[in-house]
């Protein structure tokens, strides 16, 4: 039997090795202390870090701020994130509640719809660890590929290791209809169904070990304990039975099946005409028995109890979620030409530009990356540097970035021309205010003002006041024989204001 001088070496071989080698995920902490013969381990458990007190309307609320349409979905899922939490305190504060069954959650919809968005924003709202993996990097044991009980051993990683934490934490699988057996012609047959297989007890309550057997450094680790144990090696594990798993996929050929079973029970000749569902209503109507259809295992579908469709988005969404987002890929942009010295400003038309575009892409919210991105990258090369430090998106921009871009460089004036712009329309904004009567300055009544402006010699704010001097009291009149209070100002208007006028009136004496 080896002395421990003899064993330190040993020791010291495997602690660089390891230090060296360990990969963040493993589920443990790599340092090892070498305590005396007598080792002590504290008895006193610290407070628990996990506390749980919102509503359902809290949590749709918080939601809100993020994440653009799906209300159903958000409304679903903050129920589920309640009730889920509350018997967790409720255990936390008593014995094992009995008859609970645990709220997880199957979400489906099509690509960039917002599914882990949400997911997300719940778990940063909790304050629990999230783990987000996509089903296809598993197969069943044994198979090359990531063991399921991975999952449980990254969300004590994401909580630092603090495993009281972790079993609170919510796991967000992606992409499981791709699981499904090959009865569908999509899923992954075999191997796809054991991974089902190997979720279900996860997904109810299971001790998970925080060392893997099939990980070397883990292996290690415990074979470095067991040699300074003198034999023996704590095992350490992790329950699942507070962790909520949330799973999602697309199930593009999910519609189909209920489709199919739809149409089986209307046919008749007394059976009345329906009006045709969208996409996301035949998939809220998705029951067990169509799921299974689909190619998913009885099991693993009813461990899901809870289950909401996501719909696609339209263009008005992608452009709500730009303008209105808490997390809109705008802000990154800001950041980025802030970055290099240069304030980059939307307009609403260049928004609503960059959302049709994204619409075209057909992959939802991610499109407005790969438009932003395709749109805005010759700015960020070109301009950093070139002594720009002011620019518009505006739909002329986003429909001809490199025009618009050629403009910019060449035209020395291009800055000042910016700024009275806003100028005006500034004017415009408090013209409105003051009056309850709205200037709609078109993008060439703008260009027309900042030409008059500069041949003219006049600052911005004079040169407006002047060209609408009369638009007061005309415009007053015209609402009072009219009812009309919003009025487009286009270059014609701009280049002739008394005319426009005395013609707007008499067409209004008309009405």
């Amino acid at each position: 039997m080896s002395s421990p001088a003899e064993s330190d070496p040993l020791h010291a071989r495997l602690q660089e090795f390891l230090n060296r080698n360990l990969e963040p995920g493993s589920g443990f902490v790599p340092q090892i202390d070498q305590p005396g013969p007598e080792e002590v381990h504290p008895a006193a458990a610290k407070a628990s870090p996990f506390d749980f007190d919102l509503t359902p309307r809290q949590v749709k609320e918080h939601l809100d701020r993020f994440v653009i349409q799906q209300d159903e979905a958000k409304k679903v899922l903050a129920v589920a994130i309640c009730d889920h939490y509350h018997h967790v305190q409720a255990e936390k504060r008593q014995a094992t509640l009995p008859n609970y069954i645990k709220q997880n959650v199957l979400i489906m919809g099509p690509t960039g719809v917002g599914k882990t968005y949400l997911v997300k924003c719940l778990a940063e709202l909790v304050g629990v660890p999230m783990v987000r993996a996509d089903a296809t990097k598993f197969t069943e044991t044994g198979y090359v590929g990531g063991d399921v009980e991975d999952l449980v051993r990254d969300l004590v990683h994401q909580a630092e290791g603090d495993k009281e934490l972790a079993q609170y934490g919510i796991i967000y699988l992606d992409e499981v209809d791709k699981l499904a057996s090959a009865s569908m012609g999509t899923g992954r047959d075999v191997s796809g169904r054991g991974v089902q297989t190997n979720l279900l007890k996860l997904m109810e309550e299971t001790e998970v070990p925080l060392r893997s057997q099939t990980d070397l450094q883990s292996q290690l680790q415990a074979a470095m304990e067991f040699q300074r144990r003198g034999g023996k090696v704590k095992k350490e594990t992790i329950n699942t039975r507070h962790i909520l798993f949330i799973v999602s996929g697309a199930f593009d050929k999910l519609p189909e099946i209920v489709k199919r079973r739809l149409s089986k029970s209307e046919i008749g000749f007394a059976a009345a005409p329906r009006p045709e569902r969208t996409p996301e209503e035949v998939l809220d109507g998705a029951t067990t028995r169509d799921l299974v259809e689909y190619g998913m295992e009885p099991e693993f579908v009813g461990r899901l109890p809870v289950r909401v469709a996501c719909s696609a988005l339209k263009v008005d969404d992608l452009f709500a979620i730009l303008k209105q987002s808490e997390g809109s890929i705008i802000h990154q942009y800001e950041e980025a030409f802030r970055a290099y010295g240069i304030e980059v400003m939307f307009t609403n038309d260049g928004l609503r530009a960059l959302a049709r575009l994204a619409a075209d892409e057909e992959t939802g919210a991610r499109g407005l990356v790969t438009v932003g991105e395709r749109v805005l990258r010759p700015f960020k090369f070109e301009l950093p540097g070139s002594g720009v430090r002011r620019f518009v998106v505006h739909e002329s921009l986003v429909l001809g970035p490199e025009a618009e871009l050629r403009r910019i460089l060449s035209d020395g004036k291009y800055e000042e021309r910016l700024v009275m712009g806003e100028i005006a329309k500034q004017f415009a904004a408090r013209f409105e205010e003051k009056h309850q009567l709205r200037l709609e300055l078109t993008p060439d009544a703008v260009e027309a003002l900042v030409e008059g402006a500069f041949q003219t010699g006049r600052n911005m704010r004079d040169h407006c006041a002047l060209i609408f001097k009369d638009f007061e009291f005309g415009l007053k009149l015209i609402s009072k024989n009219s009812g009309q209070t919003s009025f487009t100002i286009d270059r014609s208007v701009v280049d002739a204001p008394d005319q426009a006028m005395s013609r707007w009136v008499v067409n209004s004496y008309k009405r």
